[in-house]
């Protein structure tokens, strides 16, 4: 086993093989850290961090008995992705007007139209 944390790092989901400790990342190979969206670009409902939170799950299961991987973590962080995207488009997430940065990564945000 390296000596080294394998990460993934996307726009919105950030793995580590690590833990948090004293805000400083642990090496430890047995366990997974989830940072999610990590520049406050979207407004949150617990229940939008829980839904990620268990899709993550789902997905470090299906992963258990296959060797883990930079290529793996990558296809965790970009299925993260795919389903955070859902959620906005979906409504269950929404952009943070407060947000250093309004780039609307994930596309334009939902308007109401005005018939």
């Amino acid at each position: 086993m390296s000596d080294t944390i394998l990460k993934c790092t996307t726009r919105h989901v950030r793995i580590f093989t690590a833990v948090v400790e004293n805000n400083d990342l642990i090496l430890d190979h047995g366990h997974l850290t989830l940072d999610i969206d990590p520049d406050n670009e979207f407004i949150w409902s617990d229940k939008a961090i829980r839904n990620v939170q268990d899709y993550f799950r789902e997905l470090v299961d299906s992963q258990a008995d296959k060797e883990l991987s930079d290529y793996s973590l990558r296809k965790i962080g970009s299925l993260l992705e795919d389903f955070i995207r859902k959620l906005l488009k979906d409504g269950e997430l929404s952009y943070n007007p407060n947000s250093r940065v309004m780039n609307y990564s994930m596309g334009l945000p939902r308007t109401q139209e005005l018939l």
